[in-house]
């Protein structure tokens, strides 16, 4: 009875879930910086056709830099090389403070110099 006021036991915390995070995060901060994910706001990338559509990821923080690269993050969770259609917005709290989302679509692109298939998605 107890638990319908105080909710369910609660599990114990995973020991290595920061570390992972910050490995997650770095990784991602890795691969935008250096050029390997890129993140564009059109919908398709010049000279890069889409060779497969992944779906919509997200990012949230307090700062610009960590939405973005949960962004990215999850877009490679889900085997992403790039993300386009990028977007984003700000939410200002009255105590000042900054809340940032974006969001994307992540895609697969076909490799550089490789002829672009029938089913490619190019504009």
């Amino acid at each position: 009875m107890l638990s319908l006021f105080t909710g369910a036991a609660r599990q114990p915390k995973d020991p290595n879930e920061e570390v992972k995070r910050g490995q997650r995060l770095q990784h991602a901060k890795d691969m935008f910086y250096s050029g390997k994910l890129p993140v564009v706001t059109t919908p398709v990338m010049k000279g890069r056709p889409i060779k497969k559509v992944l779906g919509l990821v997200h990012g949230r923080g307090y700062d610009a830099e960590c939405a973005l690269l949960t962004l990215a993050a999850s877009a490679m969770e889900i085997g992403g090389d790039a993300i386009i259609g990028y977007q984003e917005s700000v939410a200002f709290h009255p105590d000042g403070s900054k809340f940032f989302s974006c969001y994307g679509t992540a895609v697969i692109l076909e490799k550089p110099g490789t002829k672009a298939g029938r089913r490619s998605l190019t504009h």
